[in-house]
């Protein structure tokens, strides 16, 4: 309970200065505070356990809830035009984070961090990708801070380049959308634009976030692969030794391999998210309720990501080192890049 209850009161900080400095939203302002109190203060035991439970548990509730707020039936009205832009896009950043971050020398959970958090919806991403890869506070909060770092560039630089090239609402509102993270900052970046801009952003934003769903589920499966294959190639050598029983077993070795369950590929939370979305798709959730899920949901992720702030280790941050932050550069200029052409290929721009 201590440490849970200082998570939860970092994060009500954080929500009232997000909400005076609407530019910094809450779970980024939240991470940085977590940082600060484990940089002065390093928690003890006493705290660890809630601290534990507030950055794995909670952050995972936080994307049931996330779901409350989409409505599958989104994707039909954001047009059939925007799909190529938001699916291109993060095709692109993906497998720029790959290569990219494989030059760099980056390894695998920090740049797949970076690579969601660019490509599909900024903390909320990282915050369902987290639990899934088992990624490290550390690794968390150097994705975080990066991708927040290119959401205030974008708020500050997007409606210029907007302006400088003429873009009408509809196309800005397409570009904030795929080009920038968080929700926050796609809003506060298409506002600048007009209104007009800023309604078809929210949407292609919300849109966008559906992605989370195929991503997660993909990563599961990578990772439960991976998990199976590690004890099977330590176990070669010994399985060797005993070929000439298993050949005269007449196949029962493969009767007796344990066989993939489909299910545990699947982390509970995103069954939760994708069955809270059709509850909103179908009208299951009130639509006066969305505005207090949508709170709810955002105050939970900056919990998780205090808690994740509280746990995080500076010494390995330094460690770390500013390669991570080149490749969170090197992809937000490549999917503003790539928005922008695949909006001039498909016509929308």
């Amino acid at each position: 309970m201590p440490g849970l209850v200082l998570a939860l009161a970092i994060a009500a900080a954080a929500t009232l200065l997000g909400q005076l400095i609407p530019v910094v939203d809450g779970p980024v302002i939240g991470i940085v505070i977590g940082v600060l109190v484990a940089a002065v203060c390093k928690p003890g035991a006493r705290l660890r356990p809630g601290i534990g439970t507030a950055s794995k548990f909670l952050l995972q509730v936080s994307v049931v809830v996330l779901g409350s707020q989409l409505s599958l039936a989104q994707i039909v009205r954001v047009g059939i035009g925007s799909l190529p832009v938001m699916i291109g896009t993060l095709a692109v950043c993906l497998t720029a984070a790959y290569w990219i971050g494989r030059g760099l020398g980056i390894i695998g959970d920090l740049r797949t961090l970076i690579g969601v958090g660019t490509g599909i919806c900024g903390a909320s991403a990282i915050a369902a990708v987290t639990p899934v890869i088992g990624a490290a506070s550390v690794e968390v909060s150097y994705a975080v801070s990066t991708i927040f770092l290119f959401n205030v560039t974008a708020v500050l630089a997007l409606p210029f380049v907007g302006h400088l090239i003429g873009m009408s609402q509809h196309s800005f509102g397409l570009f904030a959308g795929t080009a920038v993270n968080d929700m926050s900052s796609v809003v506060a970046a298409a506002t600048g634009y007009g209104s007009s801009a800023a309604n078809y952003a929210v949407v292609v934003k919300l849109t966008r976030t559906l992605l989370i769903i195929p991503i997660c589920l993909g990563l599961a499966a990578l990772v439960g692969r991976r998990t199976r294959t590690a004890p099977a190639t330590a176990d070669a050598a010994g399985t060797a030794e005993t070929a000439g029983t298993a050949d005269t077993a007449g196949g029962a070795d493969d009767r007796t391999r344990p066989r993939v369950r489909v299910g545990k590929l699947v982390p509970w939370f995103l069954i939760g998210f994708l069955v809270t979305a059709t509850a909103n798709t179908v009208g299951l959730v009130p639509s006066g309720a969305h505005h207090g899920l949508g709170e709810l949901s955002v105050f939970l992720i900056t919990t998780a990501l205090s808690a994740i702030g509280l746990s995080t280790d500076l010494a390995g941050l330094r460690r770390t080192g500013p390669r991570p932050l080149i490749l969170g550069a090197c992809l937000w200029a490549i999917v503003c890049g790539t928005s922008l052409l695949l909006q001039l290929v498909t016509g929308s721009l």
